[in-house]
């Protein structure tokens, strides 16, 4: 009896280790998910200051309990039109790892929806076409009841090449090639 107790457990403990919690968000009508490791905390939209000349991906800089905060426009990065701003659009902030350093970055969303674990036999490569952003910013497709949510590689999709255009206003950003 001990030694299934021990197996079942043993079991689990994989089962968990082989899954990974992702919150998932809207964002132009499509599900899209972020490591849940990578995000800091969740905040209403406002209080964003503009920045002229910046990349058309980069809505503005948040105060952030007194530090200086990017706000990317998920939207505006993958090609399309800027987020339209509604009841339920809301800041996700993101820290990257940069070499020794830590970035924290805000990322423009329609809507959060939920964390969701998702087991690592349910996601599948990104696919090589037919998407409508630039497939390196695909981590995976996770499959979560008989649908695909697109998983986010933060790592490429917030590359510090568009947050440095913070420190040299005058540079734009240039234009992704879809697909």
């Amino acid at each position: 009896m001990n030694a299934l107790v021990q197996n079942t457990t043993r079991a689990s403990a994989s089962a968990v280790a082989e899954s990974a919690q992702y919150l998932t968000f809207m964002l132009g009508g499509e599900v899209f998910a972020i490591g849940i490791l990578a995000i800091k905390e969740i905040i209403e939209y406002g209080g964003l200051t503009e920045v002229p000349m910046m990349p058309d991906s980069i809505r503005g800089v948040i105060n952030l309990r007194g530090a200086v905060v990017p706000v990317m426009d998920l939207s505006a990065r993958f090609g399309k039109p800027a987020t339209a701003l509604t009841k339920r659009t809301c800041i996700v902030i993101v820290e990257l790892a940069t070499g020794d350093e830590r970035q924290v970055i805000g990322v423009v969303v329609d809507a959060v929806n939920a964390v969701l674990d998702i087991p690592a036999a349910e996601i599948e490569p990104a696919p090589s076409f037919g998407t409508r952003i630039r497939g390196d910013f695909i981590l995976g497709m996770g499959k979560v009841n008989g649908k695909f949510v697109i998983l986010l590689n933060v790592d490429k999709v917030l590359t510090m090449d568009v947050v440095a255009a913070l420190a040299e206003a005058g540079i734009q950003e240039a234009p992704l090639a879809l697909g």
